[in-house]
């Protein structure tokens, strides 16, 4: 009797244990009945099936990633260049998943890298070497990423990200894009050199006109109050002389003589009693 409960708790714990399967976060679920997917997309947690009759596949829901090796591919030049690759993606549709791979993270990957490859390849045959490795990177990935994209998407992936880690150049390619690209940076610097040129000429022009401007003006201005200056000397010249003009008369002479005596350099014969020395000699007239 005792063998035959212990029998029957030992197949009831086998068949509860069979019975119940949990689902972590960070997984995904399918559930078959005799080899037929019945149910997928659990949530995390406990859930029951029918021993011997379902059974339960589970499947990381984590990004995963693929590291290509150096491979080579063409450009629009039939020029080689060796790229070095990752691609990083995830099982978003759980059904199509296994319906496209069998469930198989080896095949999946491998069907996904011969996508991605021939997005590279056709976006690089496309481009010229200097495209592909200096200017149009960006664009290239972006337009390859949107095609894998979409046949990625019909094997139940997403296609999180592909970036190219290294790409690398055959002797004789590197040598002829350096060359190209010495080129375009000499072409560059002249064109910059000619505008620089242009521009100090331009400035040059510019600041000689301001110049000549500047001088004529003040050279007007100058003249202007010069002539003002001469005006109002005149006319003090003139008041002067109208209230004394015997006194305006000794000025004058005074100024003469300042000017002509007493320099090293001139030797003036005169007569004493000329109108010159007129103030010299002490001779003045009586007032009236």
């Amino acid at each position: 009797m005792k063998n035959i409960i212990l029998f029957i708790l030992v197949a009831l714990f086998v068949v509860l244990s069979n019975s119940i399967f949990t689902v972590d976060e960070r997984e995904h679920a399918l559930k078959f009945r005799f080899g037929e997917i019945i149910k997928s997309d659990y949530e995390p947690g406990i859930h029951f099936k029918f021993p011997f009759v379902n059974n339960v596949n589970k499947y990381p829901k984590r990004i995963l990633t693929i590291n290509n090796p150096q491979e080579l591919f063409l450009t629009a030049e039939k020029k080689n260049l060796f790229v070095d690759f990752f691609i990083k993606w995830r099982i978003s549709n759980t059904t199509e998943y296994y319906r496209s791979t069998g469930g198989d993270e080896l095949v999946a990957a491998q069907r996904l890298l011969e996508n991605v490859k021939d997005g590279i390849r056709s976006e690089f045959a496309k481009r010229t070497v200097i495209e592909v490795v200096s200017k149009e990177r960006r664009e290239l990935m972006s337009g390859m990423l949107t095609d894998a994209a979409t046949n990625a998407r019909n094997l139940g992936i997403e296609l999180v990200d592909v970036r190219v880690k290294r790409i690398e150049l055959s002797d004789d390619v590197s040598e002829s894009v350096y060359n190209r690209m010495r080129q375009e940076r000499a072409r560059t610097a002249s064109e910059l050199r000619a505008e620089g040129s242009e521009e100090a000429t331009v400035i040059r022009a510019t600041a000689d006109r301001e110049r000549i401007e500047i001088l004529a003006n003040a050279n007007r201005d100058s003249q202007i109050i010069k002539g003002d200056g001469d005006a109002t000397a005149a006319n003090l010249y003139a008041t002067a002389y109208n209230e004394d003009r015997e006194f305006y008369s000794f000025y004058r002479s005074i100024q003469a003589y300042k000017s002509s005596i007493g320099t090293s350099n001139d030797i003036l014969v005169l007569d004493g009693e000329g109108d010159f020395f007129k103030y010299f000699n002490n001779q003045f007239p009586d007032p009236e």
